[in-house]
Formats: C-alpha cells, sequence, structure tokens
C-alpha cells in the first residue's frame, strides 16, 4: 500500500478496491492545512480513471479526531497580516468539499472522534457517512467570530425543524445519536468494528449493504427531545433578539442553557449566521452555499471579531473575547447584509446534479 502523495500530513494507498485517504496530523487533531487539501485533491483526481479503485474511504489518524477543522493559526495570521494567505486556503478546500460531494465513486467516511468545520466539509458531504461512540460534530464558528462555512449551513438548513439552526447559533456538538437525527451521518458503528468494516469494504463486500451490518442504534437522540422548544424559539423568529426574547419566556433548563450561549458569541456572526442558514435552505446544490460561504469568510476575515474569536479561544484561552460591535442591537440590517454581497474573486464552482452511487 504505497502512498501516493508525498506528503506525511496524508497517507493515500490502494488498499484491495479501495483508495484509503487518512488525514495524518493526530497532534493537531488532523487539522487541515492546505498542503493536506491539495494531497486529498490530488489522490481523487489520481483514483477517478482508475479502474483497480472502486471506492474511497476517508478516515482520520489516531483515536481522538477525523479531524477538527482547518489551520486556525494560518486563519488568525492571515486575519492580522495577508488576507490572500486564508483566502487561498478556503477557495481549495471548499472545492474538495464539492469534490467529495460530487465524486463519481462512492465515498465512505468514517468520522470518529471530533468532527468540527472543515472536518465536517470533508466528511459531512460524503454518499456514505459513518460515525462511532467517540464522534462529536460541530460547526462552532459563531465561538470564535465567523458563520459556519464549508457547506456546513447546507447541511444543518436540512436537519428536523430549526435543530441545525439551533446547532449553528449555538456552536452546538451533536454525538452519533444527534448526527443521525440531524442528518449529518447515516450510520453508527462502533469505533473498535471500524477495521473490520473497511477489511470488508477493501475485500470488495457491497457498500450499503456492509455498512448496515456492521452498523448499531446509537439511541434516543437528545435533540430529538428537545425538539418542541428549539422548534417554538427558532421558527419564523425574524431576528435573533427574538429568538433571545423568546427563551428568556421558557422555564426550562435548556433554553436558560441556550441564552447563555448565544450571549457568548458574536453578536455579527449571529445575525450573519441567521440569515446564511435560512438562505442555505432555498438552495439546491452545496455550490450555491460555498459561494455563499466565501463571501462570508471574505468579509469576515476583514472584520475584527475573527481575529479576536480565535485570540480569546484557541490562542490566549482567556475566553473573554471583546466584541466589536458588542451587542446585538449594534448590527444593523445593512451591515448584515453586507456580508452576503458579490466579492471580486467569486468562488466559481460547477454546479452539478447529485452523483448517484450504489
Amino acid at each position: 500500500m504505497a502512498d501516493l502523495t508525498g506528503v506525511t500530513t496524508v497517507l493515500a494507498r490502494v488498499q484491495g478496491t479501495i483508495g484509503r485517504l487518512t488525514v495524518n496530523r493526530p497532534d493537531a487533531l488532523n487539522a487541515l492545512d492546505l498542503p493536506m487539501i491539495r494531497a486529498l485533491l490530488a489522490a481523487l483526481d489520481a483514483w477517478e480513471d482508475d479502474p483497480a479503485v472502486t471506492a474511497v474511504v476517508l478516515d482520520g489518524a489516531g483515536e481522538r479526531a477525523f479531524c477538527a477543522g482547518g489551520d486556525i493559526g494560518v486563519v488568525h495570521s492571515s486575519a492580522v497580516g495577508d488576507p490572500a494567505v486564508a483566502l487561498t486556503l478556503w477557495r481549495e478546500e471548499y472545492r474538495l468539499d464539492a469534490r467529495l460531494a460530487r465524486y463519481p465513486k462512492p465515498v465512505v467516511a468514517l468520522m470518529d472522534g471530533i468532527t468540527m468545520g472543515g472536518g465536517l466539509g470533508i466528511g459531512g458531504h460524503a454518499p456514505v457517512r459513518v460515525v462511532t461512540e467517540r464522534s462529536v460534530l460541530a460547526m462552532p464558528e459563531v465561538a470564535i467570530g465567523l458563520a459556519p462555512d464549508v457547506g456546513g449551513a447546507f447541511l444543518l438548513g436540512r436537519a428536523p425543524g430549526e435543530l441545525g439552526l439551533h446547532l449553528a447559533l449555538t456552536a452546538g456538538r451533536a454525538r452519533a445519536a444527534d448526527a443521525l437525527h440531524c442528518g449529518l451521518a447515516d450510520h453508527h458503528v462502533l469505533s473498535d468494528r471500524l477495521p473490520a468494516l473497511v477489511g470488508d469494504l477493501a475485500a470488495g463486500a457491497p457498500i450499503p449493504a456492509t455498512v448496515a451490518k456492521y452498523a448499531e442504534d446509537p439511541g434516543p437522540a437528545p435533540l430529538a427531545a428537545a425538539r418542541c422548544w428549539i422548534d417554538r424559539a427558532y421558527g419564523d423568529a425574524p431576528t435573533v433578539e427574538d429568538v433571545l426574547y423568546r427563551l428568556e419566556a421558557m422555564d426550562e433548563p435548556g433554553p436558560h442553557e441556550t441564552v447563555a450561549a448565544l450571549t457568548a458569541a458574536a453578536p455579527t456572526a449571529l445575525k450573519v449566521t441567521l440569515r446564511a442558514v435560512r438562505a442555505a435552505r432555498e438552495m439546491t446544490a452545496i455550490e450555491q452555499c460555498l459561494r455563499q460561504d466565501y463571501r462570508l469568510c471574505s468579509r469576515f476575515l476583514r472584520h475584527p471579531d475573527l481575529a479576536e474569536g480565535i485570540r480569546a479561544a484557541i490562542l490566549d484561552k482567556d475566553r473573554a473575547p471583546r466584541w466589536r460591535p458588542g451587542t446585538l442591537a449594534e448590527v444593523d440590517d445593512p451591515a448584515v447584509e453586507a456580508f452576503f454581497a458579490p466579492v471580486a474573486d467569486e468562488l466559481d464552482l460547477p454546479e452539478h446534479p447529485p452523483v448517484p452511487h450504489p
């Protein structure tokens, strides 16, 4: 199983009838940098017309994470220095996300462990998505002054009721049962059974029947039980302020915890995210959402909240960001609207119908 990439942080090899892609940066929770993104794209290109490869299995090295997201250090450096660096990373990352969603051969994503941000971008759009008892899925961008990207709004906008919007606005985490309930994953397989699953797939076993053979019920989804009050809080609420007003009027622990999460997040990111998820519900192709994501991230890169949010959460870890503006009332409609306007270097991804897989 020779590695095809020459990049040690991505292992690409043919194992039986499958192309095996492993993001291999466990000390950084398999966070994606630009060389990794390019190596993943190169492997997919090499296997597309290779008759020996009938499917692709995507996983992460180590036991802690599938992929914890993009390289946040690069984004921070770009936010306080040269914006072109992060913009290049995002353009190629979004191309990878779309490539995985449209790949002409089945892609099985094994999202074992932490799967956040860019991790959900590479795993969440695959035709077959597996989670385990160790999986934690999230789009936590509002906590660092950003909106969900990598097509995350496209996924969250299709969750039952208002559950996806709730996860987006609170940076909420979904374990296996919630991930399946919200449509962020398709199957739950215990982590110690993944090697056997991969072995069967490499031997040419049919994907749907084989994954189903290993899958187990993860149990009840906590979000399903909370949907009643979540739908009441978010449903047709015109603004984030209205959501907070409804939550504060509810006498339950869940709403009160949600108020705390919303008030801690960046006000601008909250208002942009509310509109982004609702817009994504009307989209018919992931490429439309990725184009929107690129516009939003281009604007956030020049907004003071992104560098400040990364500083407070990742670098200094003081958990005391100083958002600008600091209140929801200060973020008016024209300010939100400006995030969605076209940019000079629009992301050009051709839209295609979904590729059917067995």
